[in-house]
């Protein structure tokens, strides 16, 4: 990851969890989806204000279902905010995201612990 675009990232978006070092991350799939937002709005996709107001909306929708904010499902909202997005931006469809996840569960549910998971044609099959 860019050291450079992240922390343009962190100083445009000051929700993001960080330490001295930049942002932080529990899980690898939270520096992933932090790694194809930075990738995205590097070609354009969007600015940073466009997604920190759209993360932000993103954030009180779910509060306002119940989510207690206690930035356990900040990473979760990122995901939910970049898929907003690139359906908003006519990048994917609702339904090409749901393929795509469902043949990730699939391909997920095959691979044995600690192995790398890679998609193949039949993991869209179900």
């Amino acid at each position: 990851m860019d050291g450079a675009a992240a922390a343009r990232a962190t100083a445009a978006v000051p929700s993001i969890p960080r330490d001295d070092d930049g942002p932080v991350f529990r899980e690898p799939w939270q520096a992933q989806a932090f790694a194809m937002a930075l990738t995205l709005h590097e070609r354009g996709l969007f600015t940073w204000s466009e997604w920190a107001a759209a993360l932000a909306d993103q954030i009180k929708r779910a509060q306002a279902a119940g989510d207690p904010d206690t930035g356990e499902t900040y990473y979760r909202h990122w995901l939910a905010t970049l898929e907003h997005l690139v359906g908003e931006k006519g990048v994917a469809t609702t339904e090409t995201l749901h393929r795509y996840r469902d043949a990730w569960d699939h391909a997920a549910d095959r691979t044995p612990h600690g192995k790398p998971i890679e998609l193949r044609p039949e993991d869209f099959a179900g």
